[in-house]
């Protein structure tokens, strides 16, 4: 089954990206309740494992929200709307969460449950409280403050270079360039369609010039749908980068270097200095440093964008990492 999504030349124009606190949180809780597995993050998701019990222990809400995740199926909209602009805050994110009527969330929350094993009476009873949405938003709330905001920077830097790549695509290219290598369940198809997979009827929507949001997450929880007339349209889908491995491979490392190797690993998708500063853990002069070297030996390039430069491998620097392409 799929979801067919109508996209006009207009759309191009009136589509962005934008990154999410809240939809990482929310994911992230995906991984800590062992609904899902990203083996990227497994030893991370295994550091968090005891804050996050802890916290189902304290938050009422934390476990009756976990309860209702199912994959590819309808899940409840209001813990995690589509953000509504590139970069809200976690806090404005929360207040638009805690500003929906217990009716809808109710409502939400009964669609929800079509399908699934009554859960037991304790979680139902949080589930149709009168005070579920306030309950949600501070489980939410504790996650984001416990778990999830120590590794924001690192996370954002990963879906902020994630946005500048794929815009750039978007821009220069069109759709079938922004959605290569999104995810194998998202195609653009020729006749102006965008392909969604999905477990569900099909459903054919129009974008009628409004565009699409665009939303990556660092953790590989697939493709998320976000096509109610309630929301902006919008996907959530894997950043690109996020599954580069932080080690690099002896042969590589001995031969330029660990630290420049793992730069050069880094850049499997192009970053700033100042990204590669979060994502690599190192300080701007070092990182400086090794660029400049990297650079003089021709294995990366740099292009201005704006104030400030990004910089990609070149051939030669793919070559090194990968070197079994230029086998015959």
């Amino acid at each position: 089954m799929v979801y067919l999504i109508e996209v006009s030349p207009q759309d191009v124009m009136a589509s962005r990206f934008a990154i999410s606190p809240l939809m990482v949180t929310k994911q992230a809780l995906w991984l800590l309740s062992g609904k899902k597995d990203d083996p990227v993050w497994r030893a991370w998701v295994d550091r968090m494992r005891g804050p996050y019990e802890g916290l189902l222990a304290r938050q009422a809400g934390l476990g009756a929200l976990v309860t209702l995740y199912r994959d590819r199926l309808y899940n409840a909209d209001f813990p995690a709307p589509p953000p509504a602009g590139v970069s809200t805050p976690f806090a404005a994110e929360l207040t638009a969460v805690r500003a929906t009527p217990a009716a809808q969330a109710h409502g939400e929350i009964a669609r929800n449950l079509e399908g699934m094993a009554r859960p037991p009476d304790a979680v139902m009873d949080v589930l149709f409280s009168p005070d579920v949405v306030e309950l949600f938003a501070a489980a939410l709330q504790a996650v984001w403050d416990e778990i999830v905001a120590p590794s924001w920077p690192r996370f954002h830097a990963i879906l902020e270079r994630d946005v500048v790549q794929r815009a750039g695509r978007l821009a220069a290219y069109g759709w079938a360039a922004a959605l290569a290598d999104l995810s194998p369940r998202v195609r653009w198809r020729p006749d102006g369609v965008i392909e969604v997979g999905a477990r569900s009827p099909d459903a054919t929507h129009r974008l009628d010039g409004r565009g699409l949001l665009l939303v990556p997450s660092p953790f590989d929880c697939g493709v998320g749908s976000y096509l109610e007339h309630a929301w902006p349209y919008a996907i959530s889908y894997p950043a690109r980068g996020a599954g580069i491995p932080h080690r690099a491979p002896d042969g590589l490392a001995g031969l330029i270097g660990r630290t420049r190797a793992r730069v050069l690993l880094e850049l499997a998708g192009p970053a700033t200095t100042t990204q590669l500063v979060t994502l690599l853990g190192l300080s701007l002069g070092t990182v400086g440093g090794h660029l400049a070297a990297l650079r003089r030996a021709g294995l990366v390039a740099g292009s201005r964008t704006g104030r400030g430069v990004l910089y990609h491998r070149t051939a030669l620097g793919d070559s090194l990492v990968h070197p079994e392409a230029l086998r015959p």
